[in-house]
């Protein structure tokens, strides 16, 4: 990791391909087969990783045209992509489908009307998943519920139960299944399972009383992964063992791909690949508190805090000798309490209000575990105009490729919407 910050200094992440094959590999061994994994590249949409997860035969659930730049750039074939998202417009729709993408989730009458629009006008034959809102929440807890709560996702159950057109033909767009996506960051494996179970049944429900029988059934995600601290991943092995008899009771033909199954998965791909190294710019006290300035902050990382969804980062300097961020921390305990500060000219850029760390100094690298999701592109890149991070992807000591992300103006004129 010196070496990298020698070369291209601070703030800097580094992202591992060899984990993420190793995660890919174990995540989809542990799923129901056969069975389809989707990334999704909002967690990170740096064209090496995709393309990594793109050899491991992950395909790409983008939620964007930027995001559909990335994949088809990663070396995706676009008939694989899944297009998902609330708010896809006339344009992305139309630019989607110019690019090869056919199949699209969508989440309303209104928003399967603007791609039937979409299709004709591009005039191509387009496969569509309604996207469902299913009763819930199923037991367990999670990060952030999707479904089975008030939503601006997907169409309530009892809404797709009273309005099968929803499931019929038109035009040039063709239904061929349905989506679900109950919640994110589900540690615990049989909660996981639970919500996938839910998924299942109402599936099986809507069946019988819309008489559509799906091709491909996407139960979404839901795989956690820690953020920015130590932590294992979770151990999702189980999950074959149990959703299949699930899968068997309500879908028998599932297994001869009637219908395909999918899942979807960010975090849980891609956040053990990534560490986030920042330098100490300062080290102040304050009314009793010591003040850490970084010259990485929200612009950087966690740009999601004010949201309340992003949990406090911990740090290990990289000057500890033979260490990563794991085996640092699993020493004795730091002599104190940090904190942690961007170098933004706001209150408000606090990475944390209590890192507990050793005695470090002006000068000092610190390094920020499980950064490999939600990281860079989740932040406030644009705020302040601090030059984005540095990236550098690396497949065990060879470097693939080394980046930064810039801000620019690109002048429009009469461009059409």
């Amino acid at each position: 990791m010196t070496d990298y910050v020698g070369r291209y200094g601070t703030p800097l992440y580094v992202y591992r391909l060899d984990e993420v094959r190793k995660t890919a590999t174990a995540l989809l061994r542990g799923l129901p087969q056969p069975s389809r994994l989707y990334y999704s590249l909002k967690a990170n949409p740096h064209p090496s990783v995709v393309r990594e997860l793109t050899a491991q035969g992950v395909h790409a659930e983008i939620s964007s045209c930027g995001e559909l730049r990335a994949a088809l750039s990663a070396g995706q074939n676009p008939a694989d992509i899944l297009y998902t998202g609330p708010g896809k417009s006339i344009h992305d729709m139309r630019t989607a489908i110019r690019s090869g993408v056919r199949r699209f989730s969508v989440e309303s009458r209104t928003e399967r009307g603007r791609l039937g629009e979409a299709a004709e006008t591009e005039a191509s034959d387009v496969e569509y998943l309604v996207r469902i809102n299913a009763p819930g929440p199923a037991a367990g807890s999670a990060g952030l519920r999707m479904t089975g709560v008030p939503s601006q996702f997907g169409v309530d159950f009892e809404q797709a139960r009273a309005q099968p057109e929803l499931f019929r033909a038109r035009g040039r767009l063709r239904p061929v299944g349905m989506h679900f996506f109950p919640a994110t960051n589900v540690a615990d494996p049989t909660a996981l399972f639970e919500e996938f179970r839910l998924s299942v049944e109402t599936a099986a429900a809507l069946r019988e009383s819309t008489g559509f029988d799906p091709e491909l059934i996407d139960l979404g995600g839901g795989f956690a992964a820690p953020f920015a601290k130590p932590g294992d991943l979770p151990d999702y092995s189980s999950l074959r063992e149990s959703l299949e008899p699930v899968l068997d009771q309500n879908f028998p033909g599932w297994r001869d791909g009637r219908p395909s199954i999918a899942f979807e998965s960010g975090r849980h791909l891609t956040a053990s690949c990534g560490t986030l190294l920042t330098t100490v710019l300062d080290v102040k006290q304050s009314g009793g508190r010591t003040y850490v300035v970084l010259d990485a902050g929200t612009n950087v990382l966690g740009g999601m805090a004010g949201l309340g969804r992003i949990m406090t980062p911990a740090a290990v300097p990289l000057r500890v000798a033979g260490a990563g961020p794991e085996a640092a921390m699993a020493g004795q305990p730091p002599s104190q309490a940090v904190t942690l500060v961007g170098p933004l000219c706001t209150p408000l850029d606090v990475l944390s209000r209590s890192a507990s760390i050793e005695p470090i100094e002006e000068g000092d690298v610190l390094q920020i575990p499980h950064t490999g999701a939600y990281g860079l592109t989740a932040s406030l890149l644009a705020f302040l105009s601090h030059p984005p991070a540095t990236e550098v992807v690396v497949d065990g000591t060879t470097e693939v490729h080394v980046r930064r992300l810039e801000l620019t103006e690109t002048p429009l004129k009469g461009v059409a919407r």
